[in-house]
């Protein structure tokens, strides 16, 4: 036996999984949660029996609805599922499948495609960080579009740019962009910094761990005594925090930093979090970018001081880069974000019905 439902599979960024509307789906949560697992194929380090694709990147799902919220267009909440445990995570944004979103709500009829210009701007209410990103997403001739000049690094090919601009997700999850109210910490002999800017992480510098820095993924999934550290890190972190116990959670995000090739560059390698990410996170690179440009992180650019107005950082991952524009302004003697905004893609791949064994139900 089986059931069905409707179900769009996109990639968004340099992730991939099945968008839903959120009346598509059971709505009790529990329900819910066992029909993505079921969907994805989980629990199975292959997903062999769902669309999952074996990696955290490829195990996500994103669920849309139009927005209860006068400001906005539509919510979207987003759930990571896990790939070898019956456990469904809806605490983190991912901002590489917000990629989808804009071009998802607009042919599913939620937003109209505006009738002026060659862009549509789709007011996107995050449901998981209660934050606000505008997505402009190009609309000639009143349809999406897809196809386009723009590469981003980790995808291969080009397509249509995806606005993505970050508005008000500075503490959304702990209540403070710096939730222990130090920029720097000492946990287990390591300077950290806790930050909570579009993605709550911990970022901890390369050459305190003794590594350069640019390692690969590979070698640092490798290295056993490494994730062991970054996990009572993360774990102690997230007690400071004020998360309580995070053992059974993707939050924080540990990240291993170093200084970049050039100013306003700076060197990132992202975990999922037991996992280092093949290239990078979206919510993670804004972080990442805010910690570089805001005074007394770990990662704070030495080489530029902090002036009000929008700088452009780089955050160089395991595929390439990623640019992210942050906008600051001074009140009072001290910095604040403003805003942040970057640039991704996004393509339709599947659109049909999806179906789910019942059977999955019962293991």
């Amino acid at each position: 036996m089986s059931y069905n439902l409707p179900c769009v599979l996109m990639r968004g960024g340099t992730s991939r999984g099945p968008f839903f509307l959120a009346d598509w789906l059971p709505q009790d949560p529990a329900a819910r949660d066992r029909t993505l697992i079921a969907a994805l194929g989980s629990p199975h380090e292959l997903q062999i029996d769902g669309l999952g694709g074996g990696n955290s990147l490829t195990s996500k799902v994103a669920i849309v609805s139009r927005s209860a919220h006068a400001d906005c267009d539509v919510d979207y909440l987003f759930a990571q599922v896990s790939v070898e445990e019956a456990r469904v995570d809806t605490r983190p944004n991912c901002g590489n499948m917000l990629a989808g979103v804009g071009p998802f709500a607009i042919e599913q009829g939620l937003v109209p495609a505006s009738g002026h210009g060659n862009t549509t701007t789709v007011r996107v209410y995050n449901v998981n960080t209660r934050s606000r990103i505008d997505v402009q997403v190009c609309t000639a001739g009143g349809r999406v579009h897809y196809d386009g000049d723009v590469h981003i690094d980790g995808v291969q090919g080009t397509a249509a740019p995806v606005l993505m601009n970050f508005l008000d997700a500075w503490g959304a999850v702990t209540g403070q962009i710096f939730p222990t109210g130090q920029r720097i910490d000492t946990i287990h002999g390591l300077q950290v910094t806790c930050i909570d800017a579009a993605q709550v992480m911990v970022l901890v510098r390369a050459a305190d761990l003794g590594l350069c820095g640019n390692e690969s993924p590979a070698e640092l999934d490798a290295n056993a005594e490494l994730l062991s550290r970054l996990e009572a890190l993360r774990c102690e972190a997230g007690l400071r925090m004020g998360m309580g116990d995070v053992s059974n959670s993707v939050l924080p995000k540990p990240v291993i930093v170093s200084a970049g090739d050039q100013p306003g560059s700076v060197v990132s390698r992202y975990f999922t979090p037991h996992r280092c990410h093949r290239s990078h996170a979206v919510t993670g690179a804004i972080g990442v970018a805010a910690a570089h440009v805001l005074p007394g992180t770990v990662i704070t650019d030495s080489l530029q001081h902090a002036i009000a107005g929008t700088r452009r950082v780089e955050v160089l991952h395991p595929a390439g880069r990623i640019h992210v524009d942050v906008e600051l302004t001074e009140v009072d003697g001290q910095f604040k974000l403003v805003q942040a905004a970057l640039v991704r893609t996004a393509r339709k791949i599947l659109e049909g019905t999806l179906f789910v064994s019942e059977n999955a139900f019962t293991h």
